[in-house]
């Protein structure tokens, strides 16, 4: 397993970062926090445009058939700038889904030309009952990632015969969007009040077996592609929240650079150095374990059964620390409005909770590690 970024690695993050430097400015982020999203749609284009959803899907499907490390690269240069784009949903979650299941249809290539978004509901109370030819779906799910603006939704459901997957349009559920911290990665409550799917749009279900060769790895082949499916997107959300603590660290240490106390800049005191020190660790840490995690998804490496969680609980340790000594060091100007530190720091809360907190994670490594029942 090489930890390396190849030269082609290299230049993707580059030319990434210097394309959102500005198509996506500080300005725009601010917009969308004061209401106005007119700028989101023009972003998308331009990230349709540079063929970025096709990084991660097959060639196959219309793609250009890289692997989930440089899946991993864009994630992290849209989260440096706090991105507001349906990206992190469709690829990372939606994408996923789809190619683990073995989905029938073209939607995979709708994602690749950039002509379909979609997002996942799970961790939700949706339940599933045959009827006729088709299924019915009852329930909620909190807390979706683009639930409201999404094309497609993705929902994982329980039926009696074990867990299902299954594709629902937007139009068809009630989808009310949440008041959080980040408006620029909205979140809402999607109803599923008897809604009925069938044909295509039933991606797996005890009638069906995922089309991947790894399902051995779990004990269920439908739980085993979900279970697949959500590592990458739990890396993802990893990997995001690491990005934004790494940038609260950079504009913090150049804030300590430039704001003078007694005479010097605050950097040079011992006891901000020291804390410093401790927040550059834990980002490199916890950058170390999100590609880590990253690495065992696209050389499909079995420890990517739990490198997610290990990922996801160091990213949320991570932001504890960058959060609070991000905005101490700021002093008061961290507090304001007016200064853009808020909007990493809401990110980096946001993206704590998305798809299991670090407790929630912990909990599951030390399950799987057999140290509780």
């Amino acid at each position: 397993m090489d930890f390396e970024f190849t030269d082609d690695q290299h230049e993707l993050r580059d030319n990434a970062r210097s394309v959102l430097a500005s198509a996506c400015p500080p300005s725009l982020v601010r917009a969308v926090y004061e209401g106005d999203t007119a700028g989101v749609d023009g972003l998308w284009k331009t990230l349709v445009d540079l063929g970025w959803p096709a990084i991660g899907v097959d060639e196959a499907n219309g793609g250009l058939g890289l692997t989930f490390v440089e899946v991993g690269l864009v994630v992290e240069e849209l989260a440096r700038v706090v991105a507001p784009s349906p990206f992190l949903a469709t690829v990372t979650q939606f994408a996923a889904l789809a190619r683990e299941t073995g989905a029938q249809g073209d939607w995979l290539t709708r994602v690749a030309e950039g002509s379909l978004t979609g997002t996942v509901a799970t961790d939700g109370n949706v339940s599933a009952a045959r009827v006729g030819d088709g299924w019915e779906l009852r329930g909620e799910v909190r807390h979706v990632i683009d639930g409201a603006t999404a094309d497609e939704i993705a929902v994982i459901a329980i039926t009696d015969e074990g867990p299902a997957v299954f594709a629902v349009e937007r139009a068809a559920v009630t989808a009310i969007p949440l008041r959080t911290l980040d408006p620029t990665l909205p979140v809402a409550t999607v109803s599923f009040d008897g809604v009925r799917v069938s044909g295509a749009r039933v991606w797996a279900s005890s009638d069906t077996t995922p089309d991947t060769a790894a399902v051995e790895m779990y004990s269920n082949s439908v739980a085993g592609a979900i279970e697949r499916a959500m590592g990458e997107a739990i890396t993802a959300m990893a990997l995001s929240t690491v990005a934004t603590c790494r940038r609260i660290f950079e504009i913090t240490l150049d804030y300590a650079k430039m704001r003078e106390q007694f005479g010097k800049p605050i950097g040079s005191f011992q006891a901000v150095k020291h804390r410093f020190a401790n927040m550059y660790l834990a980002v490199e840490k916890a950058s170390s374990l999100a590609y880590f995690a990253a690495l065992t998804i696209a050389e499909d490496d079995p420890r990517r059964a739990t490198a997610p969680s290990m990922a996801k609980a160091s990213a949320s340790e991570c932001q504890r620390l960058l959060v609070t000594d991000g905005l101490q060091l700021h002093g008061g100007i961290g507090f304001t409005w007016e200064n853009d530190l808020h909007f990493w720091l809401k990110r980096a809360k946001t993206t704590d909770f998305l798809f299991g907190s670090g407790p929630a994670h912990r909990a599951r490594l030390a399950q799987s590690m057999g140290l509780v029942g």
